[in-house]
């Protein structure tokens, strides 16, 4: 099995504490983490049909991703409401090595918040150095929660290069600021099918 080799990894936290001239009742914390991980498979399409090992070698790094991006946000008065993950790949490799993401990071995320039953949304694309990948966020136990819907940008100025992926994971510790889309609220949820 191949081994991710990390480049680096980029930690980016963000307080927001007005949201269109108008003060927020309480900050609101978001924050992504990104691995900068060489490509193993760029330019070989051909002879690598199959990349599910290299799926479940990316296990521990999103493992550890999210219990270090949890930790950085959480704090005695606030947790994690949002979650979201995603991936940019350089331009000698294919959009799989992006959806080769999919299930660690939802395993890990899944696992860093002690299993929320949403769908994990995720956003995926080819990209040059410095490209922006907006992740989109939802409730962590129903996906249907419009005043949590939101996007979470990944920059990482030096990544991915031709021959890497950045994979990425977002979280916030609350809903969009002031949301006023409607449907039903947060103390409504159920959480029984991850859904309502």
């Amino acid at each position: 099995m191949i081994e991710p080799e990390i480049r680096k990894t980029q930690l980016t936290l963000d307080r927001t504490y007005s949201a269109g001239g108008k003060p927020l009742p309480d900050v609101h914390f978001s924050g992504s983490i990104a691995a900068v991980v060489s490509n193993p498979f760029a330019g070989t399409f051909a002879s690598e049909a199959d990349i599910s090992d290299w799926m479940r070698a990316l296990q521990p790094l999103a493992d550890s991703m999210a219990i270090e991006l949890r930790n950085a946000l959480i704090g005695d008065d606030r947790s994690i409401e949002t979650y979201g993950k995603g991936a940019t790949v350089g331009g000698n490799g294919e959009l799989e090595m992006a959806a080769a993401w999919h299930a660690p990071a939802g395993v890990g995320l899944r696992s860093a918040l002690d299993g929320p039953l949403a769908q994990v949304p995720s956003s995926k694309k080819i990209g040059a150095i410095g490209s922006q990948l907006d992740i989109p966020l939802v409730y962590l136990h129903a996906s249907y929660l419009r005043s949590h819907y939101d996007v979470q940008p990944v920059v990482v100025p030096d990544g991915p290069k031709p021959d890497e992926v950045v994979y990425a994971l977002v979280m916030s510790t609350g809903p969009r600021p002031h949301h006023r889309i409607g449907g039903f609220s947060i103390d409504e949820v159920v959480g029984k099918d991850g859904l309502r």
